[in-house]
């Protein structure tokens, strides 16, 4: 498996965070009860605020549906892959790095208390290049 494709999750986690951050902005949008100062003057009429967002907000939660199954999907296949690595410090750098997010330095501390994340990035490197 190369770099790309273990980091397919980490990808996928950011999209998620941003359609879920584009929803609530628009859901804030759809409820606020101030009108924007433009300059330009009122014309009177009925605004549905809630109406004209609604549609894309529905847009937004289906395509964070979709986002979440494929995560799902995406962190069984990371779990498999890493599971039938036999060396058990790589199954918790790869672990510690795909499926939690941490970086290097962070995966380091996790394993030995004398690791640097340089020896570990190298030593994840390594068996990737190997395998």
């Amino acid at each position: 498996m190369t770099k790309k494709e273990l980091s397919q999750l980490y990808y996928l986690n950011r999209e998620i965070e941003e359609l879920q951050s584009r929803i609530s902005e628009l859901e804030v949008k759809a409820v606020s009860t101030s009108k924007p100062i433009t300059g330009m003057p009122n014309v009177p009429g009925i605004s549905d605020k809630t109406g004209r967002y609604a549609a894309e907000i529905a847009d937004l939660r289906s395509l964070l549906d979709l986002n979440l199954k494929k995560c799902f999907y995406e962190l069984n296949r990371l779990n498999r892959y890493i599971q039938s690595i036999e060396d058990s410090e790589m199954r918790n750098i790869l672990s510690f790095r795909y499926i939690n997010g941490l970086c290097w330095e962070q995966v380091a501390a996790s394993i030995s208390l004398y690791a640097s994340g340089e020896s570990v990035r190298k030593a994840h490197d390594r068996f990737l290049k190997k395998n």
